[in-house]
């Protein structure tokens, strides 16, 4: 096959990962391949020359995206403009909805004659199903990750594939052979410093009240930056709770040891799951972004566990419903109560078979060199 360029796109750390994995699969089968585009670190190292790092200015939810409206309009235009003048075979988009699947319409709607393709399908499906035949006017191919997005998608004359989980490969290397602590509970409250200042507060009050159950439990935390670790040093210094160890990207290895989790509704609830830990999700956005948000969303649930199993094996407490008695019993629950721990971890390994096993990444790349022709 004669050598691609390919303009990609990530706008979050989660994605950049996916989108490096994708980008080696492509490389190792089609060695001269040409990167450029945008994401984070791994996918720079990667590309190399014509590339942008923005992964730091993320956003979450409508408000944010408000306030940052003039640098994301300016990446628009400037990321469209590079595209036009590369002239590459294939601009993959990589997740972050809100951004790409714009580009993408904008491209199609100015004749960009190369292929347009999804990866990390977006999850109209629980927001605006009415997007999709939209976006199977625009799109070429979507490659999804969950089983039951491939119908429907295809359902609106979009080629799609599943290509299982990325997330499978890359957390079955950071496995370790450590025994479980059985007084160990994991607080993992997000990467962003927004997340981080909704949520944390609320997982160390419900800390508080498991030490007065239970004085010989013990918290750890993880931080996704050395930055977000000091923020929450400082909160856990506001909070007069005893000293807490928390440690820097360090998530992976301590969903093994923990015992039970507080994880924040995200990537690292299906991670948790992987890693068969027990846990509670807790959710909390400003209310400007949880409104618009809850007269959207069409599922039942917001953990992705719990979407794919099609019932709650996780204790969800989004919002108002995020205080710390509630969650601090729930937790007790699980920790205290080994059949119901075995119980969820049997139900989580359920779940975690759903999303194809190994190679997400080389199914994904071959699905785009395919496309490629």
């Amino acid at each position: 096959m004669p050598a691609q360029r390919i303009y990609i796109i990530s706008g979050e750390s989660s994605g950049d990962a996916h989108g490096a994995v994708l980008m080696r699969e492509i490389a190792r089968l089609v060695p001269d391949t040409q990167f450029f585009g945008a994401g984070g670190p791994q996918m720079q190292t990667i590309a190399g020359g014509e590339f942008t790092d923005w992964t730091q200015e993320a956003v979450v939810g409508l408000w944010d995206v408000i306030v940052k409206y003039p640098y994301f309009r300016e990446k628009f235009y400037q990321m469209y403009r590079d595209i036009r003048r590369l002239g590459p075979d294939a601009v993959i988009f990589v997740d972050y909805p809100g951004f790409n699947l714009r580009l993408a319409h904008y491209l199609r709607r100015k004749h960009f004659s190369g292929k347009l393709i999804y990866y990390i399908s977006p999850q109209v499906w629980a927001w605006n199903r009415s997007r999709i035949p939209r976006m199977a006017a625009f799109l070429d191919l979507m490659l999804c990750i969950f089983p039951f997005e491939k119908s429907l998608y295809e359902a609106s004359g979009l080629k799609t594939e599943f290509v299982g989980h990325p997330m499978i490969e890359e957390l079955d290397r950071q496995r370790i052979n450590e025994p479980r602590v059985a007084n160990l509970i994991a607080l993992l409250p997000g990467s962003r410093n927004r997340e981080i200042k909704r949520i944390f507060p609320v997982m160390l009050e419900a800390a508080k009240l498991l030490l007065r159950k239970d004085e010989a439990i013990r918290f750890e935390a993880s931080a996704a930056s050395e930055r977000a670790r000091e923020f929450m040093q400082n909160l856990v210094a506001e909070s007069c709770i005893a000293d807490i160890s928390i440690g820097v990207k360090n998530s992976s290895e301590l969903m093994q040891r923990a015992c039970v989790g507080m994880i924040a509704s995200g990537t690292a609830t299906l991670e948790s799951s992987f890693f068969l830990l027990p846990f509670v999700l807790i959710y909390k956005v400003s209310w400007l972004t949880y409104l618009p948000g809850r007269l959207l969303i069409r599922v039942d649930y917001l953990g992705m566990p719990n979407i794919l199993a099609g019932r709650e094996i996780i204790p969800e407490f989004i919002q108002h419903e995020a205080l710390p008695g509630r969650i601090s019993d729930s937790v007790w629950e699980l920790y205290s109560n080994p059949v119901r721990r075995a119980t969820m971890v049997s139900e989580m390994s359920r779940v975690i078979k759903l999303l194809g096993g190994k190679g997400a990444g080389q199914r994904a790349a071959e699905a785009v060199l395919r496309e490629l022709g």
